[in-house]
């Protein structure tokens, strides 16, 4: 099978980078021929990119040329998308008549802010793309990164259409029930939208927390607003017995969250330390109770839970967009109503208090992990589900050439 990817980057930077490489690498492993046409270089890790991946084409200048010369000197298959916002390169794409599956990671496609919740007031939208985006919403216009304003125009019209566009695609890969209800509840047809959880690969199975009486809760990821680390200090202001808290990452929300740390005198049982490699992270997985998931905004699914219940850990998390299809409040973790300090408190104080209770939680976790969200059947749906579209595709281009052969025998026939 030859599968070419399509990337508006090239090289590691975040999730969706981390997913479409370490799909690309395991289908090479297994014997598929795979090339990608991306956007701009990251410059991390490019060396390890340009390993795995057979044919790389770049794109310049004119993208739909740029486009159309990877189809026909690569030949694919499939053509797999993930995020890739032109929209001359997906109608390109659709013209080729190639079967084509597109990775919705995110919220962009039907959200013209790309996070479906409203920043000031944190509330989670649950309404389609339309005229409300422009009004009350306010969506068309966003905050811009570098340049000399810091907003820009988003177009309503214009998101409307790259919706009509994704709709063509022969499948729609989500990463949880949330996000299908998303897409269907923005036109997509249901037979279309498939789910498959980007799962991890498995973790050292030698790794499990001792639950110390340290009481550590471990906070890892972007410190953003929409990740509520600034909810998840207020709830730890709540909590009454001693423990110690490791919040890990960086972000824009950072500094705001240190100075708020200060004011609520947490300063002396929270750390934030930064960025810090998988084989330190590991190391905190040994001494931690509970891992605190504090997002405000709707998680398409939140892979970092996955990845710690891979090493035995319960998990205390607000119930916003797709968590729960992995977290089962009082199995393997706690789910608590977005926003609710006290609740979050509670949960996370009975787990530092009963540590029986959070060990027994993480084996639930490990337990639904390994039966539930296997790596390898992960990849291997993907298979299946590629060789099927594929058939479909060939079947579609047999019916046209049959009915088109069938037209101009009529025409010559009704000529003589």
């Amino acid at each position: 099978m030859r599968v070419l990817f399509v990337h508006e980057r090239f090289g590691a930077m975040a999730g969706a980078e981390a997913n479409l490489y370490l799909t690309a690498t395991e289908f090479k492993r297994r014997g598929h021929c795979v090339g990608i046409i991306h956007g701009k270089s990251t410059g991390k890790a490019e060396e390890r990119w340009n390993a795995t991946f057979a044919q790389k084409f770049a794109l310049n200048g004119d993208v739909a040329k740029s486009v159309e010369s990877a189809l026909a000197a690569f030949g694919p298959d499939i053509v797999y998308v993930h995020k890739m916002a032109d929209l001359e390169v997906i109608k390109t794409l659709l013209r080729s008549g190639v079967g084509l599956v597109r990775m919705i990671h995110d919220h962009d496609i039907y959200c013209m802010r790309s996070y479906k919740y409203n920043y000031f007031t944190r509330q989670v939208c649950k309404r389609a793309a339309s005229a409300y985006c422009m009004f009350p919403c306010g969506a068309v216009i966003a905050r811009k990164r570098g340049g000399i304003l810091p907003v820009k125009w988003v177009s309503y019209f214009g998101k409307k259409k790259e919706i009509a566009l994704n709709q063509r695609f022969n499948r729609l890969v989500v990463v949880s029930r949330y996000m299908r209800n998303e897409l269907l509840r923005n036109g997509f047809d249901v037979r279309k939208v498939e789910i498959h959880p980007p799962v991890p690969r498995p973790g050292d199975p030698s790794i499990r927390s001792n639950f110390s009486e340290k009481n550590l809760i471990l906070y890892a990821g972007q410190i953003i607003r929409g990740k509520g680390v600034d909810v998840l200090l207020r709830a730890l202001a709540l909590v009454t017995m001693p423990f110690e808290c490791i919040i890990l990452g960086e972000g824009s929300h950072k500094e705001y969250c240190e100075k708020l740390c200060v004011r609520l005198e947490l300063q002396d049982r929270v750390k934030f330390l930064g960025f810090v490699p998988q084989e330190q992270l590991q190391e905190f997985y040994k001494e931690c109770t509970a891992v605190a998931l504090s997002s405000v905004w709707p998680e398409p699914f939140a892979t970092i839970g996955m990845e710690v219940m891979r090493y035995g850990l319960p998990v205390v998390a607000f119930d916003v967009g797709g968590i729960s299809d992995w977290l089962v409040d009082g199995q393997n973790g706690y789910l608590v109503a977005a926003g609710d300090c006290t609740a979050y408190a509670e949960r996370l104080e009975r787990l530092l208090r009963d540590k029986v209770l959070a060990r027994g939680m993480g084996e639930n976790g490990l337990k639904m992990v390994n039966e539930k969200f296997s790596y390898d059947a992960y990849i291997d749906d993907l298979e299946k589900m590629f060789a099927t579209v594929i058939a479909e595709t060939k079947r579609t281009v047999g019916e046209a050439s049959t009915f088109s052969t069938v037209v101009e025998v009529t025409a010559s026939s009704a000529a003589v």
